[in-house]
């Protein structure tokens, strides 16, 4: 059960986090959420996919990372096989909170940083140092610092933007339906992305509001991205071959 401490250079001081990738890590999983902030990143590697949340109806953007509820095909021997690193994976046993600081006589919402102290990756033995041994902030520690902070921005852009999509008709569902081999065959359903058809018929005005917005680059990303399908199946193709052969 998961257990979130404010993070102090006290209390943590000797907090370590394993950074290699598995099963035990929680890393087991088909898709993680995708940011807008992280698109152009992501479209290089992984399909990017919408889907809505069961609770609130909002829409949220998936990286796929399988083709199975618990599979992850870019994992392998401890690694993680992409030059990105998908920031809800990144991020690791840190998150994002809010703390009442008060600021030049005003009481604000600052955010601060939690950690959740029972999370799979949290050592005090091995891993990466979060605090330096005097006290100040590690290059690790700074770097999650500013994923946290890409996610943050990009779960503030993230509901308008897809709002906006939904709005003049672009996302459609996708249901699909990928052969494997002449024995394996997989199904996805409940993912949503771009209609190529419905953008291709907006006119001027709608276009011009989408670039006003910062949105229309993350219609052209969705739709890139999609191109990876093909390296994931490739891997899923690779390692049924790689069981069969066992």
């Amino acid at each position: 059960m998961a257990r979130h401490e404010l993070l102090n250079n006290v209390a943590h001081q000797q907090l370590r986090v394993v950074t290699r990738f598995g099963r035990e890590y929680g890393d087991d999983v088909g898709m993680v959420s995708a940011y807008p902030t992280e698109f152009a990143e992501l479209q290089r590697e992984y399909p990017i996919f919408l889907r809505k949340d069961r609770q609130d109806g909002h829409w949220q953007a998936v990286a796929l990372l399988g083709f199975e509820a618990h599979e992850n095909l870019f994992v392998q021997d401890g690694r993680w096989n992409a030059a990105y690193l998908p920031g809800a994976i990144a991020k690791g046993p840190f998150l994002i909170g809010f703390q009442e600081q008060r600021i030049d006589g005003e009481l604000r919402r600052e955010p601060v940083i939690h950690v959740d102290v029972e999370h799979p990756r949290v050592s005090f033995s091995e891993g990466e140092a979060v605090f330096l041994p005097h006290g100040g902030n590690s290059p690790y520690l700074e770097h999650i610092s500013g994923v946290l902070r890409g996610l943050r921005d990009g779960l503030e852009a993230a509901t308008a933007m897809y709002a906006a999509y939904d709005a003049l008709g672009l996302i459609q569902p996708m249901n699909l339906e990928l052969q494997l081999d002449t024995q394996h065959r997989v199904s996805l359903a409940g993912l949503h992305g771009i209609d190529r058809d419905r953008l291709a018929a907006l006119d001027a005005d709608q276009l011009h509001g989408l670039h006003r917005s910062g949105y229309l680059e993350g219609v052209y990303l969705l739709l890139a991205s999609l191109h990876n399908l093909r390296r994931l199946m490739a891997e899923k193709q690779r390692r049924l071959r790689q069981a069969e052969a066992a």
